[in-house]
């Protein structure tokens, strides 16, 4: 089993990359006390102390998710929400204030937000609510869940032998299925043709590339037919899988 350092089961996001977390509070100790813990559980967190900053922030780091104090010195955690949206509409947003009037919950809510944290808090409370939440919205996974490979929206479950891209079957042959899989399991990679041989076909490299080139023009045709292409090759290098970036 996969954990943090903390002991808990590690999460990361659906391709196997670090999650990436966006703490908003003009308290620079807080920032600095929730940005370690974010980070002792292995994600990549990063602080603003205020609106415009967070702006700024989130446009280069794309986060998952958001921890936001709803009192910020330049506007309102409402106002910022509704503009992170428009940068990553997907992005969980956990509310972070000394506020805990019902209207202000309420209000956190109806702008968008996920949960609702009231000062003071524990760490660990912060922590939980950001796994929950995470892991609710389909941008997380637990890295012991099972026999499942995912990168991107492509899914593969090796005990089923099932492949899926954005939810959809594809169907592989037994080759193009091991071929797959160790792309999968080695994403943004480059892999030598040799290296393919090797773990696909259990050959020596030796005027051979014509099958590793053949089998990746088929698993295109299946994998990347009518879609953002996952599969690159790097001339003179091999290939490599890779989500595609929104």
């Amino acid at each position: 089993m996969n954990t943090t350092r903390s002991g808990r089961p590690a999460l990361t996001r659906p391709d196997g990359t670090s999650l990436r977390v966006l703490v908003v509070d003009d308290d620079p100790d807080l920032a600095e006390v929730l940005t370690g813990a974010l980070r002792y559980e292995g994600w990549e967190a990063r602080a603003a102390g205020d609106g415009a900053s967070a702006l700024s922030t989130a446009r280069e780091l794309l986060p998952d998710a958001v921890v936001l104090d709803v009192m910020l010195p330049d506007t309102d955690g409402f106002d910022v929400l509704r503009r992170l949206h428009a940068v990553k509409p997907d992005v969980c947003v956990l509310f972070l204030t000394a506020r805990d009037a019902v209207e202000d919950r309420i209000a956190g809510i109806t702008a968008g937000g996920d949960d609702y944290v009231t000062k003071p808090f524990s760490l660990e409370e912060v922590v939980a609510r950001l796994r929950g939440l995470l892991r609710r919205a389909g941008m997380a996974r637990q890295l012991e869940d099972g026999p499942r490979l995912v990168v991107g929206d492509l899914v593969m479950d090796e005990e089923a032998r099932e492949v899926t891209r954005a939810g959809e079957l594809v169907e592989l042959s037994p080759t193009e299925f091991e071929l797959l899989r160790f792309l999968m399991r080695n994403p943004r990679r480059v892999l030598s043709k040799a290296q393919i041989l090797d773990r696909v076909w259990s050959y020596d490299f030796g005027g051979r590339a014509h099958v590793v080139e053949l089998y990746i023009s088929y698993l295109r045709k299946k994998v990347d037919a009518g879609r953002e292409p996952m599969i690159h090759t790097v001339r003179g290098a091999g290939y490599v899988l890779k989500p595609v970036t929104k």
